[in-house]
């Protein structure tokens, strides 16, 4: 009866070691919006989901769907108030909790049919829980020449970006999330990024929400937009956690069999014991 003890008690370990590497890997695959936007994330203006669509190739995560903010059909009041802005689009997370230390990352794409002196931009940023701006992490900004991110003339950012620096590929860019401004260029400074990754390392231990926006500056033609995508936080993603799988689901079955078996021998070898 030990014998089958220990066996029982092997089986039903490795059977929820499996069940639990199944989950995590269940997790690791799902993309953050390959269901769309996320249930409780709040759109100001224009915000949406998409595959990969003209100039904007599929995430590097390996997710399906990358997020997206458009300043085409966007709102006013938007913006980091640097002066000028007119219209624009802000996505913010749900709330989600944090130590320090833990890392913060995504990646993102800046895309934009405006140049010369029309300095459209976009951002991330950190907020507490009273949604008061933490860290600045990143900046895109559109301009005729230099860079484009971290946003030329814009404050310093507070994340690590790879590429540290990035000009854009300039012509007149291809992607829907534009709306009629798909596929023209107002002068030099039109073009996208590509996909840009950013890491920052949480401060301090909290709630925090995170924002992503892009505005029109000086007026609201040829619009601006932003894709981002691969957004976890200490490993784990913002979004909804997958249901497992009917493969989890059998394993973690068979760990509480083999928890039920032990059980049984234990009730057993003591009964032999009282004989």
């Amino acid at each position: 009866m030990k014998v089958f003890h220990r066996l029982a008690v092997s089986a039903a370990a490795a059977c929820f070691s499996l069940g639990a590497m199944a989950v995590s890997a269940g997790q690791a695959a799902a993309g953050v919006f390959d269901s769309g936007i996320p249930s409780g994330w709040s759109c100001v203006g224009t915000c949406g989901a998409s595959p990969a669509d003209g100039v904007v190739t599929a995430p590097p995560s390996g997710a399906t769907n990358y997020g997206w903010v458009s300043s085409n059909q966007g709102v006013s009041g938007v913006g980091l108030g640097l002066g000028g802005e007119r219209t624009g689009s802000v996505l913010r997370t749900v709330a989600f909790t944090a130590e320090a230390g833990d890392e913060l990352a995504f990646s993102f794409n800046y895309v934009t049919s405006d140049g010369a002196g029309f300095s459209d931009y976009a951002w991330a940023r950190l907020l507490n829980s009273a949604l008061v701006p933490v860290s600045l992490l990143f900046t895109a900004r559109t301009t005729p020449g230099g860079s484009t991110v971290p946003g030329f003339g814009m404050p310093p950012i507070e994340a690590t970006i790879d590429p540290a620096t990035v000009t854009i590929v300039a012509g007149p860019p291809v992607w829907s999330p534009l709306g009629g401004s798909s596929g023209t260029c107002y002068a030099a400074g039109c073009g996208f990024t590509g996909w840009v990754q950013s890491t920052y390392s949480i401060l301090a231990g909290g709630t925090y929400y995170l924002e992503f926006g892009v505005v029109n500056v000086l007026d609201s033609a040829y619009q601006s937009g932003l894709a981002f995508d691969g957004i976890t936080v200490g490993g784990v993603i913002i979004g909804p956690q997958p249901i497992p799988e009917p493969m989890t689901l059998s394993l973690l079955g068979a760990g509480l069999i083999g928890l039920a078996a032990v059980r049984r021998s234990r009730r057993e070898d003591k009964a032999a014991a009282a004989a």
